[in-house]
């Protein structure tokens, strides 16, 4: 199950269709979908999570909370609008599409993908791409 709540002003235009290719993506990697809950919030209430649980005192898009088991995905995973909207405007890409790739990144890292090494951050990469190329 997959579930999106708000922390502020901002709805997904279509929840359905992000959660069908969500699922899509869970059992293209041969994993089952357990409890998936996404939510959208602002940088401030980003910044205290990211203070409180991982003691970084830092600004950033997502941060995701595992409770994977075996192959069952489960998670929350909380994202900055705020930030997603300030990176898509520094990349100069769209807005959508920067929120979609954020949205997978955190499912990617249930999976056992890493981004901390650049070698790392070049397979995170290919995975998002290759998740974004099934969003129909």
């Amino acid at each position: 199950m997959i579930d999106f709540n708000y922390e502020l002003d901002f709805k997904l235009e279509d929840e359905t269709s992000t959660s069908e290719w969500i699922s899509k993506c869970i059992l293209d990697f041969d994993k089952e979908e357990g409890e998936l809950q996404y939510i959208f919030c602002d940088d401030d209430y980003l910044l205290k999570l990211n203070v409180e649980f991982l003691e970084h005192d830092t600004l950033t898009d997502i941060i995701s909370f595992d409770y994977v088991m075996g192959d069952l995905i489960s998670g929350d995973i909380f994202i900055s609008i705020q930030r997603v909207k300030e990176n898509a405007k520094d990349l100069d890409i769209d807005f959508k599409d920067e929120l979609d790739r954020v949205i997978m990144h955190g499912v990617l890292h249930y999976f056992g993908f890493k981004d901390k090494t650049e070698n790392d951050k070049i397979v995170m990469r290919s995975k998002e791409d290759y998740c974004l190329s099934l969003r129909a």
